[in-house]
């Protein structure tokens, strides 16, 4: 029983360290706090859900489908509400601010178009995989192998590619970046979309599991926040290392406690993390100037 425990709490790590990976992107290279990203997260899933109900698309094609909606309406976010800010020299405040209110608004639009109840994918009955005495549900097997499978191809991207480089040098010298005459604004988009597809990917692989709500993007959301902070907001990837974390100990919260004993230990966990080890996992200490 404790072993299955562990296993679902590093399924539910991906799912949140793809969440996380997706905030972390905009975050480390932009410094905007994304909280739109819950409103994309949302549009991930009821574009995942149109495209397979309504359509009629096969599951794969239908996930294909969300995630370039969901790039498409992060780029959109960007273009529509931060780069105008940026332009008028807008504060971190001013910014985040606008960002719940993109936020709002969107979620409101979902819940207005499709309802406020659960929708689901597919109530069919599925053959679950067996290893021993752990039990694995086919949605289960599909969030660890290609949630594992994008993170190792973001973490390929981000060391060997010139676009990782790019989104390194502007997260740290922005002004620098643009003097030595690379496009930021190209950068940028560039940026919205990963982030897109990676939060898209976590709320299609959440989605055809447990369905969806219009609501319940800011909950996923807090938890990758929770995991960024975890594992150090100085790496994109370390978000990882966090998300995993956070997953194992709700799980075993569930397995010693109840269900409702999760938010609490998110946030325990946080604390405990902004008092005693702010820089996270696997960041390093700065010394102050």
């Amino acid at each position: 029983m404790f072993l299955q425990f562990i296993i679902n709490g590093i399924i539910t790590g991906v799912l949140y360290s793809l969440a996380a990976a997706g905030f972390a992107l905009v975050y480390n290279t932009t410094r905007i706090f994304h909280i739109a990203a819950a409103a994309v997260y949302t549009l991930a899933a009821y574009g995942f859900f149109f495209a397979a109900r309504s359509l009629g698309l096969p599951l794969w094609l239908a996930v294909v489908v969300a995630l370039v909606f969901t790039a498409a309406a992060s780029v959109a976010c960007e273009t529509a509400v931060y780069r105008p800010l940026a332009r008028k020299g807008a504060s971190p405040n001013v910014v985040m601010i606008s960002s719940i209110g993109l936020m709002t608004i969107l979620i409101n639009v979902v819940a207005m178009l499709f309802g406020n109840e659960t929708k689901i994918i597919s109530n069919a009955i599925q053959t679950p995989f067996r290893f021993g005495g752990l039990v694995l549900t086919q949605p289960q097997m599909l969030q660890l192998v290609v949630g594992a499978g994008a993170l190792a191809l973001l973490a390929a991207l981000l060391k060997f590619s010139s676009l990782g480089i790019k989104m390194r040098a502007l997260g740290n010298a922005p002004v620098l970046y643009e003097i030595f005459g690379f496009n930021t604004g190209a950068l940028r988009l560039g940026v919205f979309a990963l982030s897109g597809v990676f939060l898209g990917l976590s709320s299609c692989l959440s989605a055809n599991d447990v369905g969806m709500t219009p609501y319940g993007g800011m909950s996923v959301l807090i938890n990758a926040f929770v995991a960024m902070i975890i594992g150090g907001t100085e790496r994109i990837l370390a978000c990882v290392a966090g998300g995993i974390l956070l997953g194992v100990l709700q799980a075993l919260a569930v397995w010693q406690f109840a269900a409702n004993w999760q938010n609490a230990v998110t946030f325990l966990l946080l604390l405990v993390f902004l008092f005693f080890r702010p820089q996270g996992l696997l960041g390093a200490r700065r010394r102050a100037v």
